[in-house]
Formats: structure tokens, sequence, C-alpha cells
């Protein structure tokens, strides 16, 4: 069971641990300093990459496993075009490029504009990147990393971190996910089989 030492730790103590594991991880790390080369308003590494990271480096297993992309949100209110976003994702991958991973930048002032029309229900109108992570389908994703100005490491997580140290997936029931919440649950089980997927 080591890999559960850090579950029920005091948030601060989880915090340290989850920043000093995912600043490690040399693909994170990388991505990280890239996109705060990028320059992106109000931008946020999030979710996936993170937590899988934390679970690859807790059971033994190697970096990038079980990944599949690296998720880079950022806010910008300025311009909803689709043509903007289109631009910045192809900066963007250009700016990532030689990466192990492609890096899927999404402008979160924009989401509320396609979400329905993909997934079937409303979406809000955010005001921030660190906002969209509490519509997650769960809690245990809801999670992000940038760094600040004066390049300090800081994390987003509205639900807090025992999720992720606990090997626990638990549902977040502000949006009609079930389906997302049951389909991501099921796929992070075939790679790491500690993991406990709560019903919705």
């Amino acid at each position: 069971m080591d890999h559960l030492r850090h579950s029920g730790l005091p948030f601060e103590a989880q915090r340290t641990a989850f920043l000093d594991i995912v600043s490690g991880d040399p693909l994170i790390g990388e991505t990280l300093s890239r996109a705060r080369a990028l320059e992106l308003p109000d931008w946020l590494i999030v979710s996936g990459a993170l937590y899988n990271s934390i679970w690859n480096h807790l059971t033994g297993k190697p970096p990038g496993y079980g990944i599949k992309d690296i998720d880079l949100f950022y806010y910008d209110a300025s311009d909803l075009s689709y043509e903007a976003e289109d631009a910045v994702i192809r900066k963007a991958a250009k700016h990532f490029e030689g990466l192990t991973l492609p890096v899927e930048v999404r402008n979160q002032a924009r989401v509320h504009l396609w979400y329905e029309a993909r997934f079937g229900d409303a979406y809000p109108l955010l005001s921030s990147s660190a906002e969209a992570l509490s519509y997650f389908a769960s809690k245990t994703h809801a999670v992000g990393v940038r760094f600040d100005a004066a390049g300090q490491l800081n994390l987003v997580a509205p639900f807090g971190l025992d999720d992720i140290f606990s090997f626990r997936i638990t549902p977040n029931h502000a949006l009609n996910n079930q389906r997302t919440h049951e389909a991501k649950g099921g796929r992070a089980r075939e790679n790491w089989p500690e993991i406990a997927v709560l019903p919705w």
C-alpha cells in the first residue's frame, strides 16, 4: 500500500508532494517551461498529464505511461472567434514541436459556444481558466498548475488532492457528465488497477 502513503495527509503536505512530483517529471517540466514562454493569458496545464504522472510516480511506472496528451487551457475573452483560437492552436503546435506527447490548447472563454452541440448540455460562461476545473466530470481530475510571475509553480485544485493520492475517482455533479466520468474511470483502471471509481 506504499502508493497510498500521501492519502489522508493535510492539504499542504499533499500540495508539496504533488508539486515535487509534477515538477520532477521530465515531460511535465519541459511542457511547463515551454508553456510559460508561450505567454498565453491565464494559462494552466490541467488534468490527465498531472494526476496520471502522480499515479505513475507512486506505482513505479515510467513517466508518460497512460498519458495521451497534455491539456493546456488559456482564457482570452477579447476575441471569441474560432479563427482566433485556431491561430493560437497553430502557434502552440510549432512552439511545442518535439515533445513526446501532443499539447491540446483550448480557450476556456469559448467553451460555452460549442459545448452543447458536442455534448448535448449547456455549459456556463466562464470567467477564468481555473473556473473550468469546477465543471470536470470527476473531482479527481480537477487540478491545474502554472508558473506565476515570480517563477513559482502554483496549484489550482478546487476539490483538493486527496482523491488523487487515494487513487479514487469521485464524480462531480456540476454538469450531466455521467458518461464521461464512467468512461474515463474505466480507462484509468486499465492502466492503474489500484484505482477505485466511485459510482455516479
